[in-house]
């Protein structure tokens, strides 16, 4: 790319822009950030915890691995082909929703995205406040609070920042769980262990839930972390580059969770201390071991952040106008968020575990038929084209308010109720499939059809060449609303 082309960019880290349309001028970077970026992501101790999960509920560690792996794949696959539509659009992932639900309606799911950003936000700095109250030696309130500020001032700073962390917690992340699982392999009965089986395909179906839920939450703000990649970037190295990185990154984790909570009996407790605790007895290993949970819960935190900002000023500028949102005001809005899930996070940690996997699996249906809808859309109807201007103008192409899209999203959510397993609801046909939840299938599966069939008659063609919406005549997106 020619060196022009970064020329603002280049002018220094901190980010300029925010849910505007970036500009070929300003495009920089290639798919394999995207792996360390999503590597780094996954590559964290709520993973692990998530992990764990299947094991606790009952599944064997050899069937929680393949349970596992298969939710990762099928998850990861959906999430990434969100992430290839930011270098095609150069938005953030939840702008593109206005094509499908309007420029007002993309509120409706806008709403359950930054509900999700907040508590994944809260239910993380609770894991890496322990780690950094051990490293401080200030105990875990304390330890809650300075995480939330490193991740509020790094999500703050934006873009080029969050990129780099990924790729130094990327380099932690090996080195400190490479350890561990020699460790593991070391002390740990693992053919004892990996010998047991015990299948049982509601348990199976499970586990797959947990990890497939893991990667669908990252679908509203996967493209966010893509859309500053040149336009011409091939759309498979980025789905290839993401979801290598989150499928590799998660299964690791969660894979090492399931064989250490099969180890240890199952049990529920400090999930921090236990992982900690495998490494050894040595001071300065410990210390090494508290950085690097603290540290790898950083990128995904700081994502979590980012990605709530972007959000609520999508929301916000579907309503009222709004001029440039820049540094100063960026800080204001992460500042929000961190101070919100900050509350939550003390408020909420005497009870992490139980309450993070109720809020995991719960989370899906609102997210499986957002996710579907806006596939189907831009893969099958709008042939991956958007009028770009017409996303902030409310009277335009795609107007304020699309029943369509709303109505399918509704009947998507309502549809999973009845296959629903969780702690907050259990739907009536959950105990005919011997207690399966297969939700987030029936959610993926039956609102992508629905909308297919609702929609294929009422979207116009873009105008212009094979680019579309981002051919030179058509004008970038504004932040204003009309």
């Amino acid at each position: 790319m020619p060196k022009e082309n970064n020329a603002r960019q280049a002018g220094g880290l901190i980010e300029q822009r925010s849910i505007d349309h970036i500009p070929d001028s300003e495009r920089h970077g290639r798919p394999r950030n995207l792996f360390s970026l999503w590597f780094a992501a996954n590559l964290q101790i709520s993973a692990v915890v998530t992990g764990s999960l299947a094991v606790v509920f009952g599944l064997d560690a050899s069937w929680s691995l393949v349970a596992l792996l298969l939710g990762n794949l099928l998850g990861g696959a959906v999430m990434a082909l969100h992430a290839a539509q930011g270098p095609r659009l150069g938005l953030p992932q939840m702008i593109s929703s206005r094509a499908q639900f309007g420029v007002r309606g993309a509120a409706i799911p806008l709403v359950c995205s930054i509900v999700m950003y907040i508590g994944f936000f809260a239910s993380g700095s609770v894991l890496a406040g322990q780690a950094v109250g051990h490293l401080t030696h200030t105990g875990e309130t304390t330890g809650i609070v300075v995480f939330a500020l490193a991740t509020a001032v790094t999500a703050a700073v934006g873009y080029r920042l969050i990129h780099r962390v990924g790729k130094v917690a990327t380099a932690v992340g090996v080195v400190a769980f490479l350890y561990l699982g020699v460790r593991m392999a070391h002390e740990a009965p693992l053919g004892t262990i990996l010998g047991e089986h015990h299948f049982s395909a509601p348990l199976f179906l499970l586990a797959m839930s947990l990890s497939a839920s893991w990667q669908l939450g990252f679908g509203p703000y996967v493209a966010d972390s893509s859309r500053y990649l040149p336009r011409e970037t091939p759309p498979r190295s980025v789905f290839w580059a993401t979801m290598g990185g989150s499928v590799l990154g998660a299964q690791w984790s969660m894979g090492f969770g399931a064989l250490a909570a099969a180890w240890h009996g199952g049990r529920e407790g400090d999930e921090v201390g236990r992982v900690i605790g495998m490494g050894g007895s040595a001071a300065v290993l410990t210390w090494l071991l508290y950085f690097a949970v603290a540290f790898g819960k950083l990128t995904v935190n700081v994502l979590n952040t980012y990605g709530g900002f972007m959000s609520l000023i999508t929301g916000i500028s579907g309503f009222r106008p709004l001029g440039p949102v820049g540094p100063r005001a960026r800080s204001l809005y992460v500042g929000g968020i961190m101070l919100t899930g900050t509350a939550l996070a003390l408020l909420g940690r005497g009870h992490f575990l139980e309450s993070f996997s109720t809020f995991l699996l719960f989370l899906l249906i609102f997210f499986t038929p957002w996710s579907a809808i806006n596939l189907v859309d831009f893969y099958l109807l709008s042939k991956e084209r958007y009028d770009i201007a017409a996303l902030a103008d409310p009277h335009g192409r795609y107007g304020a308010w699309n029943m369509r899209a709303l109505t399918t999203y509704a009947a998507g959510i309502l549809v999973q109720l009845p296959f629903l397993s969780s702690e907050l609801y259990t739907g009536p046909l959950v105990s005919r499939l011997g207690g399966a939840d297969i939700s987030w299938i029936v959610g993926l599966v039956l609102p992508a059809l629905l909308y297919w069939l609702l929609a294929r008659r009422d979207r116009d063609a873009v105008p212009g060449g094979a680019d579309g919406a981002l051919e030179p005549e058509v004008r970038p997106f504004p932040v204003r609303s009309r």
